[in-house]
């Protein structure tokens, strides 16, 4: 609760900083062409919203009805409806953080980033339920990967020191 302090403020130094965008922006291509390319942009993230909304919903159902978890497509939507909001925002920086998410790799990061981000906020349960069993990787000491710790010699059931095992944690 304690973040949502700083909304307002954030939102008014978001209002001063595309302000000024604009400006700059406007004197090197002249206001007309300015404001053109803010309605232009405004009105790509309208039709982004649309055809982003709909493909996620798609996508959603045809995860739903082959049985798989839907988590992935969920955000991969949210993060395509994110950018179509960021277009249609009026505003030349948001218009620019909504193009760069459009960006493959940058939109491949922010659904990295949304799934981490949801991924800690849900209980394990139900991460497993959204997003599918999680795959791990533990490695022993002889594992180029491992972090050097204290050596702890092999117990009876417990993998040896150069084994490496891969599994998926469900609940």
């Amino acid at each position: 609760m304690r973040k949502l302090r700083w909304v307002p403020l954030a939102v008014l130094l978001l209002g001063v900083v595309e302000f000024a965008v604009f400006w700059g922006v406007s004197r090197v291509l002249g206001l007309g062409l300015t404001l053109l390319l803010a309605i232009g942009l405004m009105l790509l993230g309208v039709v982004l919203l649309r055809r982003e909304g709909l493909s996620a919903w798609r996508r959603l159902r045809e995860a739903r009805l082959a049985g798989q978890a839907r988590g992935d497509q969920a955000v991969d939507g949210v993060v395509g409806l994110i950018a179509a909001l960021l277009l249609v925002i009026p505003g030349l920086l948001t218009a620019a953080v909504g193009l760069l998410l459009l960006i493959p790799p940058v939109r491949r990061l922010a659904r990295g980033r949304v799934r981490a981000a949801t991924e800690k906020r849900i209980p394990a349960s139900a991460a497993n339920s959204v997003f599918g069993p999680r795959r791990v990787r533990v490695s022993t000491p002889h594992d180029p990967h491992h972090q050097p710790q204290a050596q702890q010699p092999p117990t009876a059931g417990r993998p040896g020191p150069s084994e490496v095992i891969e599994g998926e944690i469900v609940d």
